[in-house]
């Protein structure tokens, strides 16, 4: 699973599917699906979708790229699906997201931690806030 996980890492804006993720993990398309979400507490599909709008986060606030060269950029392959993943893991649209500015210049570490999307949840960019639903 971590083998698999580590490919979704590593090449999210490349197209991946079930059967090449459970033929890098050596276990069935069934099997890699249950165990991934057991494991991880998410569909591999969520986990790629998740990852690819992390990096579209940080590309949105970071560059002048327009949304749909960022949306082909990580991955997606239509601006339809990419804007309503967007909005579903952070809480609003792409665009709404970028108006927010540039990143603040603060460690890696802590942009990630404050920028990392839940699942179906606001993000909130200080530290200490509260996440609301």
């Amino acid at each position: 699973m971590l083998r698999a996980r580590d490919a979704m890492d590593r090449s999210y804006a490349e197209p991946l599917d079930v059967p090449t993720l459970a033929g890098i993990a050596y276990v069935s398309e069934a099997h890699f699906i249950r165990t991934f979400r057991a494991t991880f507490g998410e569909t591999p599909n969520r986990y790629l979708q998740r990852r690819r709008v992390e990096r579209a986060m940080f590309l949105l606030r970071s560059t002048e790229q327009t949304v749909t060269d960022i949306c082909m950029a990580v991955g997606f392959s239509s601006l339809g699906t990419f804007s309503r993943v967007f909005a579903d893991i952070v809480g609003e649209p792409p665009s709404v997201y970028r108006r927010r500015g540039p990143l603040a210049p603060v460690p890696s570490c802590f942009g990630m931690r404050w920028l990392r999307p839940g699942s179906n949840t606001a993000v909130s960019e200080k530290p200490g806030s509260e996440r609301r639903p």
